[in-house]
Parts: structure tokens; sequence; C-alpha cells
């Protein structure tokens, strides 16, 4: 009686769940491809970040000029009336980390506290607040500005923003801007603005320290201030957002960088248990002869 011997031949199967060379050879690929966009984002943003801090020095006297006029007047808004506006300055693009949600949030939480938001409406500056809440408050925004954020803002749009809120039919008691104040390079923090009207500065009692100013020249001045401080806060919002996306693009090309080498790691580690299977199976198929 014949009996048929057979010899054993190891099968060295791929382990479900674990990736091929060549599915860890495109991931590294991208990964590459991605960390080099970053770090060219950072130097970009490096060099816009220069520029915007140089301008943000020439911008602030604006912004402080108005605020100690406001101090010094003793001028104070009326948070609790039904109309009131809400001017949210952000900008078109993104890629910044917490920039833009963090004035949003802010006027959320405003809008959160309130019991009638009929009346309340606002005027959203840049494409990223507009996205954040329309999806809540569409029936709230009164305007929007968009072009925000390519290029320097300068006095002029600051004027044409200005300008609009006042030839607005809406007839509000109290306005708050919401913007980013910079800091330094790591840290900025979202600040509440009051934006006051005519009628506010006319009834203030330390107004009339200012002698012979008629109603033009209040008129003048109270659109001037408020394209001021429109203008202010769009320099301190483009400066921190562009320190904060070269901190985000930083940290992306750090951690680009550690994922490259875990998958260098795992490529090398997955080609040599390859080669290990390959001369299994040439010593296995020799030794069966």
């Amino acid at each position: 009686m014949f009996s048929r011997t057979t010899q054993f031949i190891p099968q060295c199967t791929q382990v479900r769940g674990m990736a091929t060379l060549k599915e860890i050879r495109v991931r590294l690929k991208s990964v590459t491809n991605i960390q080099k966009i970053t770090k060219s984002m950072k130097m970009v943003s490096a060099a816009k970040y220069a520029r915007a801090e140089r301008d943000l020095k020439v911008a602030r006297p604006y912004g402080l000029g108005a605020k100690a006029f406001y101090e010094q007047a003793e001028i104070k808004g009326d948070n609790t009336s039904p109309n009131q506006l809400l001017v949210a300055v952000t900008s078109d693009r993104g890629l910044c980390g917490g920039v833009h949600s963090n004035v949003c949030k802010a006027i959320k939480a405003i809008m959160n506290e309130m019991e009638n938001t009929a009346d309340t409406k606002l005027v959203l500056i840049g494409d990223k607040s507009k996205a954040m809440l329309s999806r809540l408050y569409a029936k709230n925004i009164l305007m929007s500005f968009n072009d925000i954020g390519k290029k320097s803002p300068t006095f002029g749009d600051a004027t044409r923003v200005a300008q609009n809120i006042l030839d607005s039919d809406y007839k509000f008691d109290n306005a708050r801007m919401f913007y980013n104040v910079f800091k330094s390079v790591v840290s900025y923090k979202t600040t509440e603005q009051q934006i006051h009207l005519k009628e506010s500065i006319m009834k203030s009692e330390q107004f009339s320290v200012y002698d012979s100013v008629d109603d033009e020249t209040v008129t003048n001045y109270n659109e001037f201030q408020l394209a001021s401080l429109v203008y202010f806060a769009m320099k301190e919002s483009a400066t921190s957002e562009q320190s904060s996306r070269m901190t985000a693009m930083d940290g992306a090309s750090k951690n680009a960088g550690e994922m490259i080498e875990k998958l260098t790691m795992t490529f090398n580690r997955t080609r040599q248990a390859v080669i290990t299977r390959e001369l299994i199976e040439i010593i296995s198929g020799a030794s069966a002869l």
C-alpha cells in the first residue's frame, strides 16, 4: 500500500488591515507633498505678517484716537436696547487656527443671551463670518462684505464699510464691533468695541467741554471715527490672521515631518518582511526538490 507524503510549505499571506508597499509609498508621497505646501504657506505668511505688522503701527493711532475720545467724553452704550447692530471683522481666507471662529463664537454668545433677536442685525466683514453665522442667523444679516484678506486692507475699504452702515435703513440704538487684537506672534485677543452714534455723543455730559461744536462738525467727525475704528479693527485682525496662519502652518509642517518618519519606518519594516517572505519561499521551494 502506497502512502503519499507531502511536505509542508508555509504560506505567507497578507494580514488584514496591513498596508502594502504600494499603499505606503503613495501615502508617503502625498504627505511629503503636503509638507512642501505647508512650508511654502508658512514662508508666504511670514512675509505677509511682517508687512501687516508694519502697517499696523501706522493704523493704530486711528483706533486709539477714537477710543480716547470715547473715554474722555465718557460716552456709554446701552447693551439692553432692542435695536442692536453687531459687526464681525474677519476675512475670506482660512487655515489660520481659531481667528475667525472666536469672533463668531463671541457673537453667538451674545445672540443666545438675548430674549428676542428679531431686531438685532449683523454686519459681516469677510466670507468666513458669513459662512459660520448664516446657518443660524440668516434673517438677521443686514449686509456682508467679501474680498477681504486677499490684499492688505486700506482706509478706503473701511470707509466703504462705514458708509454702508450709516446709509442703511436700519436705525439701531447701540452697535458693537468684534475683532481680534494682535498681541504677539503666538497670541491674539478677541475684543468687543462699542460704536457710538451722533445722538449718544451729543447726550454725553462731558461733551459740553468742547466749545463751538455745531451739528455738522459732530456728524462729520462721527463718520470719520467710525471709518477709523473699522480700519483699525481690520488691520488688527489682518495681523492676527497672518501670525496665526504662520503658526498653524509651522505646526502642520512639524506634524507632517513626524508622519513621514513613521511612514518611512513602516515602509522599511514592510519591505523587510516582503524580502524575508520571498527568501522563505525560495528556500522552501529548493528544499522540496
